[in-house]
């Protein structure tokens, strides 16, 4: 028997919910030992290599914000998970090709990996295209400046691939609204090192752009680490759904 699109079966529904409330707690923990109120801190279920039905359930249990990192995979979830009758809210959170972003902009709510003035004007024609609302853009950054595994390289005169003129160019432009910052502890790092020199970006960031509030950071392994500094969204997958299925 395979699963519905409208209905996950009993155990793995209990499994997706011991899951979230260990996540829950986590973040609960996180929060009372920086000092921050719990309501700062959005959890984003990332749901990649998982099935439609898992985005219904974890919507059932209450789940607000899911995050997806392949268009050609999330465009069809999407479209499922909205006929089931769920209206999470969806967040990009992979690399993004120019050439994927008309297709990006009909279901995405957020886009959190805009790392290049040429990829912000291509999703600003899109969204102007086919959106009666500005995207919430979250420029990623690069936190060791080495930018191939992507990221917006932070005090860079490149004109292109700086942090700044990244920022500027979304604040600028008509089709998105630029939201914040988001970024990933780089291999090697120490998270704390690499979320304290995130916040630092940030700050400098909201200097110039003061709506530029969110601040994504964190996963499974570290978001005790960037909610201890500032972090207002986490993504996190395999704490919550269990270890992913390899992809092919």
């Amino acid at each position: 028997m395979t699963d519905s699109p409208a209905l996950v079966r009993p155990d793995r529904r209990a499994e997706l919910a011991a899951g979230l409330a260990r996540v829950r707690a986590r973040i609960a923990d996180a929060c009372a030992a920086a000092g921050r109120d719990r309501t700062e801190v959005t959890l984003i279920a990332v749901t990649k290599t998982y099935p439609a039905a898992d985005v219904i359930a974890l919507a059932g249990l209450g789940v607000t914000d899911v995050g997806e990192n392949r268009d050609q995979e999330a465009a069809a979830k999407a479209t499922e998970v909205a006929a089931a009758g769920a209206g999470p809210r969806w967040h990009f959170v992979g690399r993004l090709q120019r050439n994927k972003v008309k297709s990006v902009v009909r279901y995405a709510d957020v886009v959190q990996s805009v790392d290049s003035v040429r990829l912000a004007s291509a999703l600003d024609v899109a969204a102007t295209a086919a959106r009666d609302r500005p995207l919430d853009v979250l420029v990623q950054v690069s936190i060791d400046g080495d930018p191939s595994r992507g990221g917006a390289v932070p005090g860079s005169a490149d004109p292109d691939l700086g942090l700044g003129p990244v920022a500027a160019a979304v604040a600028a432009a008509p089709g998105l609204r630029l939201a914040g910052l988001m970024g990933v502890a780089p291999l090697g790092w120490e998270p704390a090192r690499a979320f304290e020199r995130l916040a630092a970006f940030a700050a400098a960031v909201r200097v110039e752009h003061p709506q530029a509030t969110v601040l994504s950071a964190g996963m499974s392994g570290d978001l005790e680490a960037a909610i201890e500094h500032g972090a207002t969204h986490v993504r996190v997958g395999s704490a919550l759904l269990g270890m992913r299925p390899t992809l092919r």
